[in-house]
């Protein structure tokens, strides 16, 4: 294994520097997989999937995804670019029996047509002018806060609302067809997009910033916004198979590893922060298609991450070096130790930790070595 510089990098050493960062901040569990090549060459887990029953964390131990079910949504909805049955620029109102506010769930948007400028790109690259989730708002109704494809703004209602397209439109099931193009092709046994009973015996706990417990969601219903339940190795092989360019045509794939539209907000959270960071600029922050992109030391690279108050997960992929690194943890406090183990790991990348993770209350991140 070696940084991307090239230095090596032993076992030995992730060891002893993912136990100091863990103990620095008592991160509960944590699972590894580093990518070299198009294959996992490291993978491994640390800590616990339950403190108080001192359950260990398992290669196989189920695992939130959170957003990172986002990026695999988007790979799959990609394959039914590939296949002509969705045009990335075309307006979502081709694709539905009727128009979007006539449909219960969305009958928030009448009188505003602005919904038929939303194309299937614009909810993937996140400028469709949406909050993150309607229950953010006051009144918890969808609105449009801007303008769609004018600006970025994370936004799961974007996804969610793509969702209903492909099902309420085209008569898909999402979480069909996420089995069959993706957890199906890499072999995703203790992958899905709802909980399975069978995920029971052997499934992670996630931990707040004070330590306390929340119990494994059992979600019921198929959410591309961040429903999916995974485990360190089958996520890993999603990755490494994305970065091989598996079930993709290379145009497809260049499309959705593309600057869609620059990001200029010094955050990412709250999504619809106004303040402005220049400094972006000088890694070519921008939005792809269900990542984020930014230009690393040695190219082009994309990341994703996948959080909420007891999990938090990151996805860092270099696609012409077919370099991916997987970190996923059952503890927010994860995140105060990423900056550090990601440069342990690889070195600097130029990844913009102040842009994505900006939590109030949370310790500072460890520092790097």
């Amino acid at each position: 294994m070696h940084r991307l510089d090239g230095t090596p990098l032993t076992n030995s050493q992730i060891e002893l520097e993912v136990a100091r960062l863990m103990k620095a901040r008592q991160v509960a569990g944590l699972a590894v997989a580093l990518i070299e090549d198009g294959k996992p060459v490291f993978v491994k887990t640390y800590g616990l999937a339950n403190v108080e029953k001192k359950k260990p964390l398992a290669r196989d131990t189920i695992l939130y995804a959170a957003s990172l079910t986002k990026l695999a949504y988007t790979y799959m909805v990609m394959q039914l670019v590939d296949e002509g049955v969705i045009d990335l620029d075309q307006s979502i109102a081709k694709y539905l029996p009727k128009p979007l506010p006539e449909y219960e769930k969305y009958a928030d948007l009448a009188n505003d047509e602005r919904w038929r400028k939303l194309t299937p790109r614009i909810l993937l690259d996140h400028t469709s002018g949406f909050p993150n989730f309607r229950f953010l708002n006051l009144d918890e109704k969808l609105d449009f806060k801007f303008d769609p494809g004018t600006r970025y703004a994370y936004s799961g209602e974007g996804y969610n609302l793509l969702q209903f397209v492909l099902e309420a439109g085209l008569g898909l099931d999402a979480g069909k067809e996420m089995q069959r193009r993706v957890f199906d092709r890499f072999g995703m046994k203790r992958t899905s997009m709802t909980w399975r009973e069978d995920f029971s015996p052997n499934v992670a706990d996630g931990y707040d910033e004070h330590g306390k417990m929340e119990r494994h969601d059992r979600r019921g219903a198929v959410r591309a916004a961040g429903s999916m339940d995974t485990t360190i190795d089958d996520y890993a092989s999603f990755l490494a198979g994305f970065l091989r360019g598996e079930g993709l045509s290379a145009a497809t794939r260049e499309e959705m590893l593309k600057p869609q539209i620059a990001i200029h907000s010094a955050h990412q959270f709250p999504t619809l922060e106004e303040t402005q960071n220049p400094a972006n600029a000088k890694i070519g922050l921008s939005s792809g298609l269900g990542c984020v992109l930014f230009q690393s030391p040695v190219g082009l690279a994309f990341y994703k991450g996948g959080h909420n108050e007891w999990t938090d997960n990151l996805a860092i992929g270099i696609p012409a070096k077919k370099r991916g690194l997987l970190l996923m943890s059952n503890s927010i406090l994860a995140e105060t130790i990423y900056p550090a183990l990601v440069h342990y790991l690889w070195g600097e990348t130029n990844l913009p930790w102040s842009w994505e993770y900006s939590v109030p209350g949370l310790p500072p991140p460890v520092p790097t070595d």
